[in-house]
C-alpha cells in the first residue's frame, strides 16, 4: 500500500473525527429543543439546500418519513415555481447553508415567513441572512474540508448529517415512536426482515 496515499486517508478521517468531536459544543440546546418541538407538531415538513447541503436535506426528509413525520425535499429551483405550496401555516421548513447566504434559499425563506411556516435554519454563520431571519437557528461547526484546497463539501456534509441524525433521534424520543410502527413502514431489506420476524 502506498504510504503517502494512506497518510491522506488517515488525515481525512482525522479531520472529520475532530469536527464531530467538537460540533456538539456549538449547538444551542434551547434552539435544538425548539426545533424538535416544531418538527413534532408540524403536519408537513420540508427541507431545502443547494449542492452537498441539498443532498443532506434529502437524507433529513427521509429520516423524518421513517418516523412518520411526512416530509419532502424541495428543490430550491422548484420552490419559487410553486413547490412551496406543499407547506401550510404551522408546517416547518428546514433550510441548510453552511455560509447562510445561499441566494437560492433566501426567497424560500421570505415565502415561508409570509405564509406562517416555521423556518429552521442550519448554518455556521449566526450573522448571516438565513440565521437572522429564521425562527429557529441550529449552528453547525466545520473545522475544514478534507480536500487539500478546503473547498469540497466533505466535512461540512458530515457535520450537517450529524445534526439531522440527532434531530431524528430526538423526535423519536419526544414522540415515543416505537419500532413496531417502523416495521410497518419499513418491511424491505435486512432491517425490515429483522423487525418483522419478531
Amino acid at each position: 500500500m502506498n504510504p503517502n496515499l494512506m497518510a491522506i486517508v488517515k488525515n481525512s478521517f482525522a479531520i472529520e473525527s475532530e469536527c464531530l468531536a467538537q460540533a456538539f459544543s456549538f449547538l444551542d440546546g434551547a434552539e435544538f429543543e425548539k426545533a424538535v418541538a416544531a418538527l413534532c407538531r408540524a403536519e408537513r415538513i420540508a427541507a431545502s439546500g443547494c449542492g452537498h447541503s441539498g443532498i443532506a436535506c434529502r437524507h433529513f426528509a427521509h429520516l423524518m418519513c421513517c418516523v412518520e413525520r411526512p416530509a419532502r425535499f424541495i428543490s430550491p429551483a422548484e420552490a419559487v415555481h410553486g413547490a412551496t405550496g406543499f407547506l401550510l401555516e404551522g408546517d416547518v421548513i428546514l433550510l441548510a447553508s453552511r455560509g447562510g447566504k445561499t441566494e437560492e434559499l433566501l426567497p424560500i425563506l421570505d415565502i415561508c415567513k409570509t405564509r406562517g411556516v416555521t423556518v429552521i435554519s442550519v448554518t455556521e454563520d449566526l450573522d448571516s441572512p438565513l440565521a437572522r431571519n429564521a425562527d429557529i437557528v441550529l449552528r453547525m461547526y466545520v473545522n475544514r474540508e478534507v480536500d487539500p484546497y478546503n473547498c469540497q463539501g466533505t466535512t461540512s456534509f458530515i457535520s450537517l448529517s450529524a445534526i439531522f441524525d440527532a434531530l431524528q433521534a430526538a423526535v423519536i424520543s419526544a414522540t415515543d415512536y416505537q419500532n413496531e410502527k417502523f416495521a410497518v413502514v419499513h418491511p424491505g431489506g435486512a432491517v425490515g426482515k429483522r423487525l418483522n420476524q419478531r
